[in-house]
């Protein structure tokens, strides 16, 4: 500002020196020393002199009116560029906090999975152990019965009956069959029941093997799964 003031009042004493020069030269001209044409030439230098003097005032002033222009024209530039240094600014703090907001909602829908899959880890081996127990004891039970049913073989060999000939004695009267008999297809009786029971046994047992072989296999699988989404959440993470 004091330099533009310093140029402005420099300006304004030169032409004030131009316009007092005019002034000097206009009086200072003898008139009654010199001759007509010597008149004449001296008007004419005066009058070229006075002629450039106001151009170059002329053109000063055009200078000053296009350095004010531009000026403005700077500062429309300037106060462009800030406004679109100010909407920048504020389209990357959106977007900084959009990434934080989904940062975040991953964080928090990864720690929800984890939970489930440690949840659903855990009721699954809750019902393995179920299953492990279910089979431990109806193996003990069918452990049991074959003892129970080899005692029974060992002790009543002799009494063992076929089926044709349970049907054979069946038909006659109690009175009228032996001890032995009547022993054998009491026995008959009884173990029938108990084989047909170790047949069922047998079979579910069977069952019960598949389904843990299936258990087991879907309970691989599903750690595998929990091992991958632990490991793609610490990924993300970092």
């Amino acid at each position: 500002m004091s330099r533009k003031i310093a140029r402005a009042s420099k300006k304004v004493n030169i032409s004030s020196s131009l316009e007092s020069e005019d002034i000097s030269l206009e009086t200072t001209v003898p008139t009654d020393d010199i001759s007509s044409s010597e008149e004449r030439d001296g008007k004419i230098k005066i009058t070229q002199q006075l002629i450039e003097r106001k151009e170059l005032l002329h053109n000063i002033q055009l200078l000053k009116i296009e350095l004010s222009q531009k000026n403005m024209m700077i500062d429309n530039l300037k106060v462009d560029y800030l406004m679109k240094i100010e909407e920048l600014e504020e389209k990357l703090n959106d977007a900084l906090h959009q990434k934080q907001l989904l940062t975040l909602r991953l964080d928090n829908q990864l720690t929800f999975q984890q939970k489930d899959a440690r949840k659903y880890q855990e009721l699954m081996k809750q019902e393995m152990e179920t299953i492990l127990l279910r089979q431990k004891q109806l193996e003990e039970t069918n452990t049991q019965l074959r003892e129970k049913a080899g005692d029974i073989r060992r002790n009543l060999r002799d009494f063992e009956l076929t089926e044709e000939q349970y049907m054979k004695l069946k038909g006659f009267p109690e009175d009228q069959l032996s001890i032995p008999e009547y022993v054998s297809i009491r026995f008959y009786e009884l173990v029938n029941p108990l084989r047909k029971e170790i047949s069922e046994l047998q079979v579910k047992k069977n069952d019960l093997s598949e389904e843990l072989s299936e258990n087991k296999a879907q309970l691989k699988q599903l750690t595998e799964v929990c091992m991958i989404l632990i490991a793609g959440g610490k990924k993300l993470r970092g």
